[in-house]
C-alpha cells in the first residue's frame, strides 16, 4: 500500500496541528491551509490532492486511534473536516469535559433532536427536561448556561432558539448515533451519511438532507421520491 509508505512532512504536521486547534474546518479553509502548509515547508503542492494529503496524515494517525474525517454541513451541504478520536466512544470522550447531569442533559437533547421530524429541538422543550434529570436536577438558568457551552464546544448549534447537532458532532458521533438509535436514525438516501436535519418521504419514509434534496430535485421537472417514485409533497428548500 503506497499510502502507508507516504512520508509525513512538516507540512502534514502543521496541517494536523492547525486542525487540532480548530477541531473542525470548512472545506475551503482546509484547502487554503493545505496550500499554505506546503508553501511554508516547500513541499510539493497539488490543488486537487487534499484528500491524498489527509490520507497520508491518517495512515500515521492510525496507531493513535485518531482520524481526520470528512463530513458535510446539513445546512448548506459544504464539506467539513474534523479530527475524530476512534479509541473512545464519543460520549465517554465528552465525559471528561462535563459533569454527569450536563451529560444527561446532552443525551436528552440528542434524543429530542433525533426523534424530531426536522432535526431540531426548541430551547423550551430542552429546558423543560432540565428539572427532570435523574442525576441532579438543573435550574433553567443553569441549563441555559450549559446549552451555551455545548454550542461553544461545537456539540450543538443554535438558530432562533432551535437546537440541532453541530456538524462536528455528527462527524464524530455518526457510528454512535446509528447504533444507539437504530429505529429512528436515518441515512440520507442520496449521500448515505447520517441525516439529522432532513425531509422524509410521506409515502415510504426515506430521508434526505436538505442540500441533497435541493441538488437531487434541481434536474427534475416533477419532484418524485428516488425510492418509491411517489410525488414529493414537501417544499423543496
Amino acid at each position: 500500500n503506497t499510502a502507508m509508505a507516504a512520508q509525513m512532512t512538516d507540512a502534514h504536521r502543521r496541517f494536523l496541528q492547525v486542525l487540532m486547534s480548530h477541531g473542525i474546518m470548512e472545506g475551503s479553509e482546509a484547502r487554503k491551509l493545505h496550500r499554505r502548509c506546503c508553501e511554508i515547508h516547500k513541499v510539493y503542492y497539488a490543488h486537487d490532492k487534499l484528500d491524498d494529503f489527509i490520507g497520508t496524515i491518517n495512515s500515521h494517525l492510525q496507531p493513535l486511534f485518531m482520524q481526520i474525517r470528512k463530513g458535510m454541513s446539513e445546512g448548506d451541504g459544504r464539506a467539513h473536516y474534523a479530527l475524530v478520536n476512534l479509541a473512545e466512544t464519543e460520549i465517554t470522550k465528552m465525559a471528561s469535559d462535563y459533569t454527569e447531569n450536563e451529560l444527561e442533559l446532552f443525551r436528552k437533547t440528542m434524543d429530542l433532536i433525533i426523534l424530531s421530524e426536522n432535526g431540531f429541538a426548541s430551547s423550551t422543550d430542552i429546558l423543560n427536561l432540565a428539572d427532570q434529570l435523574k442525576t441532579k436536577k438543573m435550574k433553567k438558568k443553569e441549563a441555559e448556561q450549559v446549552l451555551k457551552v455545548f454550542v461553544e464546544d461545537k456539540w450543538l448549534s443554535e438558530k432562533n432558539g432551535e437546537y440541532t447537532l453541530h456538524t462536528r458532532c455528527i462527524i464524530e458521533m455518526e457510528q454512535y448515533i446509528l447504533s444507539n438509535y437504530q429505529d429512528t436514525a436515518r441515512k440520507c438516501n442520496i449521500c448515505h451519511s447520517l441525516a439529522i436535519q432532513s425531509q422524509v418521504c410521506e409515502s415510504c419514509g426515506i430521508g434526505m438532507h436538505l442540500p441533497c434534496v435541493r441538488k437531487y430535485f434541481r434536474a427534475q421537472t416533477e419532484p418524485r421520491c428516488p425510492q418509491c417514485n411517489d410525488f414529493w409533497s414537501l417544499d423543496i428548500p
